[in-house]
């Protein structure tokens, strides 16, 4: 059974940090590109990143481009968002998704985590 388990969220203060975690079971973790998508209170699902199977290609949204990192630890079957220079409107539920087998595109995925909050208020 596929499974993906996001840790790692809280309330931290405009500027703050944060490291989100994703880990997963029942698949072969390293064969899978990663997405982090969120979803703010009363709006859709909105891309974050992706990250390729071994990690050496990243992508961003912009909104989120130089303030956050994704990486992945293929070893210990973890995926990582490094939240940085946290704004307000990055207040969201953050999930981690297995994307299909072979696909880098984030709305091709076939599993997704039940997510952690992260709240960003002063």
């Amino acid at each position: 059974e596929v499974q993906l388990v996001e840790s790692g969220g809280g309330l931290v203060q405009p500027g703050g940090s944060l490291r989100l975690s994703c880990e997963a079971s029942g698949f072969t973790f390293r064969r899978y590109a990663m997405s982090w998508v969120r979803q703010a209170p009363g709006k859709g699902i909105e891309w974050v990143s992706t990250i390729n199977t071994i990690g050496s290609e990243t992508l961003y949204a912009d909104n989120v481009k130089g303030r956050f990192t994704v990486s992945r630890d293929n070893a210990k079957n973890t995926l990582y968002l490094q939240l940085n220079t946290l704004q307000t409107e990055d207040t969201a539920m953050y999930y981690c998704q297995r994307l299909k087998y072979g696909s880098i595109w984030w709305q091709s995925m076939d599993y997704r985590g039940q997510g952690t909050q992260v709240t960003v208020s002063s």
